[in-house]
């Protein structure tokens, strides 16, 4: 029994016995450390391999979410895992969402079911409804909650729990979307009960939000993107056309305005200037937190086809607009959301638009986003403005460049995209890929010029064909994991310093490289004629 677990029983059992007919789930409640604090100290028990990771899982009353399916993995993935620390990061990190995150959920059979029409805050939160934050604060991210989710979505048709934990989370950024679409961040629905999320930023922003219901609004185009993956990927393993609501398709109408309003130059026919419909400015002394030209963005040309993102999904703001990783993203999901769509019937009006977006969208991408480099040939660029200018460089955070097939725009052999591949992946071709004696890999400007992040070197595993650099990148991530859990990012020369003790997205996108690596190449991790698991 953990510390953990310890310390919640004996507190339960003192209160419990000097308030009779007290509610205990209430105490257990109360008595849960928080988890920032407790992923900060290593527990027992151990792993028994050389690293002796800790067992940094809360106690299970402690837990946000609970599902046997998922258990059921973490015992078949662990009992095969050669590498018992590796197994020890698998048992922290795949339930590390569920343990830690979902601050609110209702399965649409309680008082906030479909039979109750609920408004607040403008928002329609009847049906299945989840609130997911992004780990130590309060808030949740569109992009970041979607990729902690996607390790769940295969077990989402054999576990009808996960099915509407999951349901609910689209309905909830569906309102979330339809309010406030060019923001980023939002604070848990009113009606949730959950404590908002306290912001000291000064932002001036266009078009205006309300702070009680956004936490930020920074408009990145692959938060919108990421709204359609949620969708695509709950339809792709469960078959379900459920979330197609009259709500959703609010959303998904609300989405297509915007990014129209994104797809606008900054000069007019007559060459004059026309402000965006979204502009940002943050009383700040760090660049990347604010846009120039009183929050408009550096200029962008017309005819382009592309659609302008004014933050990456790092948070930092885009240099040159056009940013290229989520207008492939979006070019795929609109491709994908069709489908859904046309399955669903009744809309195939709408299904044919989405379709022929997302393949004009796509040819843009390549029309304006592969660039020729003097020593690496064609490449995709990072971001450009459509009059010629572009940055050559990778961010680890996905969208990103390295993750252009695990977003399904190429396939990782295509030629340009292993050129690209090259120039990021080496500090020659980009100034973010750093290294040093203890660590190596793309970071970016949001931490700073000495943080590699280990998302980006399990991309790398991901979207590699290479056993030694397959095996190379996760076992780094897990050298550097000595909490038991995955962090953001990790100092070159230091492992020991690094940002956020625990990062619910990077523990998720580890336990999907390792789930990857176990379905296609299990001799690596489970043995010489290991076979084959899938969940």
């Amino acid at each position: 029994m953990t510390f953990s677990a310890l310390f919640v029983g004996a507190l339960l059992a003192s209160q419990a016995s000097a308030i009779p007919g007290r509610d205990n789930n209430a105490i257990l409640k109360r008595a849960c450390p928080d988890y920032v604090s407790y992923a900060s100290t290593p527990h027992g028990p151990y792993s028994e391999g050389p690293l002796k990771l800790p067992f940094q899982r809360p106690a299970e009353a402690c837990r946000t979410f609970s599902s046997s399916a998922v258990e059921k993995v973490i015992d078949d993935m662990t009992s095969r895992l050669v590498d018992k620390d590796l197994a020890q990061l698998f048992r922290n990190a795949f339930p590390n969402t569920l343990d830690t995150t979902i601050k609110w959920h209702v399965n649409g059979s309680s008082s906030t079911s479909s039979k109750r029409h609920v408004r607040r805050d403008g928002a329609d939160w009847s049906g299945a409804q989840t609130f997911i934050v992004t780990g130590d604060i309060n808030a949740e991210w569109l992009r970041d909650s979607t990729n902690q989710l996607t390790n769940y979505q295969k077990l989402a048709s054999r576990d009808k729990d996960l099915y509407n934990l999951i349901l609910g989370a689209i309905n909830t950024q569906a309102e979330f979307v339809i309010q406030s679409p060019y923001c980023n961040a939002f604070q848990p629905p009113s009606i949730s009960g959950v404590k908002p999320e306290n912001s000291t930023q000064q932002d001036t922003v266009h078009p205006t939000y309300s702070k009680s219901f956004v936490f930020e609004c920074k408009y990145e185009l692959d938060s919108l993107a990421h709204f359609l993956l949620l969708g695509t990927e709950f339809h792709e393993n469960t078959g379900s056309t459920e979330f197609l609501t009259d709500r959703w398709f609010k959303a998904l109408k609300t989405l297509l305005r915007t990014i129209d309003e994104q797809s606008q130059p900054t000069f007019n026919s007559k060459n004059q200037f026309v402000s965006n419909q979204y502009t940002f400015q943050r009383e700040t002394n760090i660049g990347t937190e604010t846009l120039n030209l009183q929050g408009v963005g550096n200029p962008l040309n017309a005819g382009t086809g592309l659609i302008r993102s004014a933050f990456r999904p790092s948070d930092d703001a885009t240099i040159l607009g056009f940013f290229i990783p989520p207008n492939a993203m979006m070019a795929v999901q609109l491709q994908k959301i069709a489908k859904v769509v046309k399955k669903a019937g009744g809309h195939d009006d709408l299904a044919d638009e989405l379709e022929q977006r997302g393949k004009k969208l796509a040819e843009a991408v390549r029309e304006h986003g592969i660039v020729n480099h003097g020593k690496y040939g064609d490449v995709y660029a990072f971001e450009v403005d459509g009059y010629g200018s572009r940055i050559l460089m990778d961010d680890a955070n996905i969208p990103s460049l390295l993750s252009l097939p695990y977003l399904g725009f190429v396939d990782k052999s295509d030629k340009v995209y292993q050129n690209t591949r090259k120039m990021i992946t080496e500090k020659a071709g980009n100034p973010y890929y750093l290294e040093g004696p203890a660590f190596h890999g793309i970071g970016g400007p949001h931490i700073g010029l000495e943080n590699a992040w280990p998302m980006s070197l399990l991309m790398q595993a991901q979207t590699s064909d290479n056993d030694t650099e397959i095996i190379d990148s996760i076992n780094l991530v897990r050298d550097s994991s000595l909490l038991g859990l995955v962090h953001e990012s990790i100092n070159v020369t230091n492992i020991k310093i690094y940002t956020r003790p625990w990062f619910s997205w990077a523990n998720s996108v580890f336990s999907q490289t390792l789930l990857k690596v176990a379905a296609e190449r299990p001799h690596l991790i489970f043995g010489d004629d290991a076979e084959p698991y899938e969940i």
